[in-house]
């Protein structure tokens, strides 16, 4: 879906799908580099990651296997709570494995933060973070990001997996949500 088809909603557009393209494709090649002789896990973060890990996936030049691990922090609100569940968790074992934790945004880096102890807990050899955006104004806690697509401003935005209230995750590119739409 184009932004032009729910263009009342959307205040102004942050990137385009020909810029989330570049930038995947940027985070794609620094992944081939670092990750050579190896295959590499990527793991999706449901559900907003679901564009950024199809496209990633689609993008790498190199074997790769790929699991999905689903965890609230949000529920219906639009910021993060910072206590983790999870909802559904990995069928792959981490042991040994190179693990890429694949992230839509990084805001607050509470969740990531708590996926990576998680991580590191199950013995991976390695775990890095590929996101497509960060928002560095919004971050509580330091993580560290191995691949980022942009920084972007401390806006609510959506598309490109990214939604309010399960809309808008279908939307091509990235855009800031007028705050009328979620009471902000």
């Amino acid at each position: 879906m184009e932004f032009e088809d729910v263009n009342s909603d959307i205040e102004s557009v942050v990137l385009t799908k020909e810029q989330i393209a570049e930038g995947i494709a940027r985070i794609a090649r620094e992944i081939e580099n670092n990750h050579t002789g190896h295959t590499p896990l990527l793991i999706g973060v449901l559900k907003g990651a679901v564009m950024v890990m199809a496209d990633l996936a689609r993008e790498l030049h190199i074997p790769i296997e790929m699991d999905w691990m689903a965890v609230s922090s949000y529920g219906a609100s639009t910021k993060s709570s910072g206590v983790v569940r999870i909802v559904k968790d990995l069928e792959i074992s981490l042991e040994g494995r190179h693990v890429i934790i694949v992230e839509d945004i990084v805001d607050s880096g509470l969740t990531l933060s708590w996926l990576l102890e998680n991580f590191e807990s199950r013995q991976a050899a390695s775990v890095s973070v590929a996101t497509l955006l960060r928002k560095p104004d919004a971050m509580k806690v330091d993580v560290p990001i191995d691949y980022l697509g942009f920084d972007i401003p401390n806006d609510f935005v959506v598309g490109f997996g990214l939604d309010y209230a399960e809309s808008y995750r279908n939307l091509s590119g990235v855009g800031v949500l007028k705050p009328a739409v979620y009471g902000g």
